[in-house]
């Protein structure tokens, strides 16, 4: 569903009739307590309350809700997230035309983006490779630029509630440096990989992947990010819900998204 669009619309509508009320009264001051009045002037006053919320949403921040695995264990099925909608330049809401520059993706960031095969869908994966970069994936371990990003095996992975791990597999931790970006990935030893693949970036493109290397549709299947598909960099876990293990995740609540 379209909240920005939906959210705009209404602010719209909310707007002609709060001025609707206002010449209305103006002209006809005798028309100040008729029905229609009361109506237009009830309808209207919601339009500050729209304007708030569409210009925190589209250049502030915008909530999420993490609704599948592909970035555990960063982010957890039941993580709802802010993302900072300043951080890729200011854009208007609805057609997500930038009007101000103010800052790019870096690699290691956690983007959400419009999913490049269906723009009605928001994604989140991290960032790989930034415009002109070269990356390769051989055997399940990132090359950038020639440059091997060092992954070190911490433990398995155990996963809870929404995110146990499925039956029968063992999948195992490892902590990835991606380009001084310290963050942990997960890897399943039985599904092995020893093919080659190498990507060109393009200008103005982005290639990202999700942490769960294994269980991810990111850009190694349908390929790039376009700039102009950027929503914003995700900043902050602000809630976690998983009544399979007593609902609220406290110890989540409030963690920086790194």
């Amino acid at each position: 569903m379209n909240y920005s669009l939906i959210l705009t619309a209404l602010m719209i509508l909310s707007g002609i009739l709060w001025v609707t009320f206002f010449l209305l009264n103006r002209v006809n001051p005798e028309a100040r307590n008729s029905a229609l009045s009361r109506w237009l002037g009830t309808l209207g006053s919601l339009f500050p309350v729209f304007f708030i919320v569409v210009t925190v949403r589209s250049f502030v921040f915008e909530p999420f809700k993490i609704p599948s695995g592909s970035m555990m264990p960063t982010l957890l099925i039941g993580d709802f997230i802010a993302v900072n909608k300043w951080s890729y330049g200011l854009r208007l809401p609805v057609t997500n035309t930038k009007i101000l520059e103010v800052g790019s993706p870096e690699r290691g960031d956690i983007m959400v983006f419009r999913y490049p095969e269906d723009t009605n869908l928001n994604y989140i994966k991290r960032v790989i490779g930034l415009p002109g970069d070269e990356v390769t994936y051989r055997n399940k371990l990132l090359f950038v630029n020639g440059e091997p990003m060092p992954q070190e095996q911490v433990g398995m992975w155990i996963g809870e509630g929404l995110n146990r791990n499925p039956s029968g597999r063992r999948p195992q931790l490892f902590e990835e440096s991606l380009d001084g970006v310290e963050h942990q990935v997960i890897l399943y030893p039985d599904r092995p990989d020893l093919r080659t693949q190498t990507w060109t970036v393009p200008e103005g493109h982005y290639f990202v992947m999700g942490d769960n290397r294994d269980q991810s549709l990111d850009s190694r299947s349908w390929g790039f990010v376009p700039e102009s598909h950027l929503v914003g960099k995700a900043t902050r876990i602000w809630m976690h819900w998983d009544c399979s293990v007593g609902c609220v995740g406290w110890d989540r609540i409030g963690r920086a998204i790194e």
